[in-house]
Order: C-alpha cells, then sequence, then structure tokens
C-alpha cells in the first residue's frame, strides 16, 4: 500500500480500510495467469457468495493455511474427514455447500487440459472504461457465458455474478474508476496479457 494512502485517489469501495486499500492496490484488475492463482481467485469469489468481500479478505490468510494455499490437486484429495473439520473452524466460512464445491472444484482443475486458457478464453477482446459515477454491471454476456461453460463441466457456485467478480478480480476486465490511480497500470498489463493470446 502506498505510504501517501490518504492522498491517493482509489475506487471508493476500498476506501478507509487498510486490508481492502492492499487488496485494492495490489491485486485487484491485476492479471493472473497461472493455474493456482486463478483457482485461489475463485474459490475466494465462491466463498463470497452471500457474504461482504471484507468477509472474505479477512479470513483468507487463515484459509490459505488450512486449504493447502488453494492448491488444486491437494484438495482434490480431501474428504468428509477435512470437510468435518472445516466447518469446525471458526477461522473459515463454514457453509458446506461452499465448502464441497471448494473440493469439487479443485478436482474439475486437475483434470483440465488447460485451466488458465479454459478461464481467459472468456476475456472480453476490449470492454470500454466504467466512466466516473456509471454503475459498473453485476455480470455481463462474457461473465454468463462463462457460467454456462464452467457450470456444464460440473463447477459449483459460479453463477454470472461470481464470475463477472472473478473476471474483475483476476485482470480479465478493468473496472478500476477512471480517477483511481489503478486504473491506467491495471490497464496496460491488460494489454499487454490480450497481445499475447
Amino acid at each position: 500500500m502506498l505510504e501517501d494512502s490518504y492522498q491517493v485517489s482509489r475506487c471508493q469501495w476500498c476506501r478507509g480500510d487498510e486490508l481492502y486499500e492492499r487488496y485494492h492496490d495490489q491485486e485487484w484488475g491485476v492479471p493472473v495467469n497461472d493455474v493456482t492463482g486463478l483457482f485461489e481467485r475463485l474459490a475466494l469469489e465462491s466463498m463470497q457468495a452471500g457474504l461482504a468481500w471484507i468477509t472474505v479478505l479477512r479470513k483468507r490468510e487463515h484459509m490459505r493455511a488450512r486449504f493447502f494455499d488453494f492448491d488444486p490437486h491437494r484438495l482434490a484429495e480431501c474428504g468428509d474427514s477435512e470437510l468435518t473439520e472445516w466447518l469446525n473452524d471458526a477461522g473459515l466460512i463454514r457453509h458446506r455447500g461452499k465448502l464441497q464445491a471448494l473440493v469439487q472444484n479443485a478436482r474439475l482443475v486437475t483434470e483440465e487440459a488447460d485451466f488458465v486458457n479454459l478461464i481467459w478464453r472468456h476475456a472480453p477482446a476490449n470492454r470500454p472504461a466504467t466512466a466516473i459515477g456509471q454503475v459498473v454491471p453485476s455480470d455481463t454476456h462474457e461473465s454468463r457465458a462463462m457460467a454456462k461453460e464452467l457450470r456444464r463441466k460440473g463447477y459449483r457456485f459460479v453463477g454470472p455474478t461470481i464470475c463477472y467478480a472473478f473476471m474483475q478480480s483476476v485482470g480479465m476486465v478493468n473496472d478500476h474508476a477512471l480517477d483511481c490511480w489503478r486504473h491506467s497500470a491495471c490497464d496496460e498489463m491488460q494489454r499487454k496479457r490480450r497481445s499475447r493470446q
């Protein structure tokens, strides 16, 4: 996080909380190109369903410790005993369906020939920046297509809204406000990522 953070213009949703600001400044909108990184963000967005994002961020480090740093190969091997332990761990989001989906989705990721391509082929070719004061969509044609394909393959907790939040998180779209200090940097990183496809 920036030392002079009080002078920096940020997206409104993250202002005033150090954890939110650090996530916004260092991760949100930065392209993620590895399997584990993508799986972690998808898992976190799935865990967030119905909760405030700050709740997920506050539990993230504990989730990393309990979920083998979101290694899908390790999680794919988990069964009922791990599920019981997780459901009794107050440091986690104790939702049986979400925890079962975590393991199910991990198994599917390990079976994918190219999980990175599966995800990134849904990135829009070029989406115009959201103007100041304009409402950011909760889902898009691309996130609906991603959700449909993932659900067809058996993934769970991957609706269009979750998929769009995931797309924002992993840099498939740039929803930093135009006056946010991270907008131009993320825009450039995303352009470079698209040029390599």
